[in-house]
């Protein structure tokens, strides 16, 4: 007994410091990464032709300095899995220039891979100094949920995403307390320190009527293809880019000059960067191409396939949401509403994740209407497991 409340207090302080820790180390990322983008969104024809450069520079980091740290997710989820105990802490660093480098010109890519491997690899090295039992994994567990919550402000979300994500069909129940803790205390801190939480409550007032429920099952099955797509569509293009281009200065040398003549040539840059241009436009009633989401799809999987640094869950989120506008109209439902669903259950469906895409419909857009983003998300996570973005993930 006395040894379990030892642990437990153990836990918790390890689990309030890795939240602060990330929390600061979240917010220093996120603002330095809107400032570079709202610099690109300026000055787009002076940024964009860069790209490539950009690219170049960044696989010479890695190869230069990175070591392990070049494997990233896979990194993260090797350890995770207990076939890996080692996390290079050059990869914080590294990981933050390359990911604003590749927003600075242009790449479209997300910024939630950079969050949870920082905090995996700041929380793991922490782990293993702590008298704890399997305390390494407990708190590489524990920091990819801090890392989640500092940036994105969803602490219930992060706290289930990084339980659920290493091994499709388990919680990693072990890391629940200090997971939970640190995502509370990392979210406060970010919000503290000046980084704003996206939010977009939703007012919608629907009785689930057999009718509805069928629709609902329907976007959730509409979601779930295109969630899958995705996964599938990045596994088979980084396949054939490392036979083609096996040296990856040609790759991304290469598919970042493709990219930027098609970012230049589709609306100078309305498909660069996270996508919370077309999350906006989506939320807010504004004016959605019908394939908005296709191109948004289209160019995060060359810029990812490519070697570019970031992340997918942000384009995830627009391209789930402009998909959402375009569905609304089919299915008789508010647009904003069917955004705010596909905004979730097409990131539930990429990364094979149930609970995450649930939470983040609660903590984003009301909890009010969590009843739709279970039926919705639950049906998008049926149709998907034998591909994920992330590659080793267990099945």
């Amino acid at each position: 007994m006395q040894k379990s409340l030892k642990n437990n207090l153990i836990l918790i302080l390890a689990a309030i410091t890795v939240g602060l820790l990330i929390g600061a180390i979240d917010t220093l990322f996120g603002r330095v990464l809107i400032t570079l983008s709202d610099f690109r969104d300026s000055h787009y024809f002076a940024t964009l032709p860069f790209l490539a450069l950009a690219g170049l520079v960044s696989v010479w980091l890695y190869q230069r300095f990175g070591g392990k740290s070049s494997r990233g997710m896979s990194l993260i989820f090797e350890v995770g899995q207990g076939k890996g105990n080692y996390i290079p802490k050059v990869l914080v660093p590294l990981i933050m220039l390359t990911t604003w480098l590749t927003h600075l010109f242009g790449g479209s890519a997300g910024r939630e891979g950079v969050a949870v491997q920082i905090g995996a690899t700041v929380s793991h090295w922490l782990g293993k100094q702590l008298p704890v039992k399997d305390g390494s994994r407990i708190f590489l567990v524990t920091g990819m949920a801090a890392g989640f919550a500092g940036l994105f402000q969803t602490p219930l979300a992060a706290t289930f995403f990084a339980l659920e994500v290493l091994v499709i069909g388990e919680l990693t129940v072990a890391a629940l307390l200090p997971a939970l803790l640190a995502s509370l205390v990392a979210s406060q801190t970010s919000h503290v320190l000046g980084l704003e939480k996206f939010a977009a409550p939703l007012s919608v007032d629907l009785d689930l009527t057999p009718v509805l429920i069928l629709k609902l099952c329907l976007l959730g099955l509409c979601f779930g293809v295109v969630g899958t797509a995705f996964a599938a569509g990045l596994a088979w293009a980084k396949r054939q880019a490392a036979v083609y281009f096996n040296n990856p200065y040609i790759r991304i040398a290469l598919i970042g000059l493709t990219v930027t003549g098609l970012l230049l040539l589709f609306w100078q840059g309305r498909y660069a960067g996270l996508g919370t241009n077309l999350i906006s436009l989506s939320l807010d009633g504004g004016n959605i191409y019908i394939w908005d989401w296709l191109l948004k799809f289209v160019l995060t999987l060359l810029t990812l396939t490519a070697g570019f640094q970031g992340g997918e869950v942000t384009p995830l989120f627009a391209i789930g949401a402009s998909l959402g506008v375009v569905l609304a109209s089919l299915f008789g439902l508010p647009p904003v509403f069917v955004a705010g669903l596909g905004y979730a259950a097409v990131f539930g469906s990429a990364t094979n994740t149930l609970l995450a895409p649930m939470f983040i419909g609660g903590e984003v857009f009301g909890f009010a209407n969590m009843p739709y983003f279970v039926i919705v998300s639950a049906l998008a996570f049926l149709v998907n497991h034998k591909y994920g973005i992330y590659a080793l993930q267990k099945r």
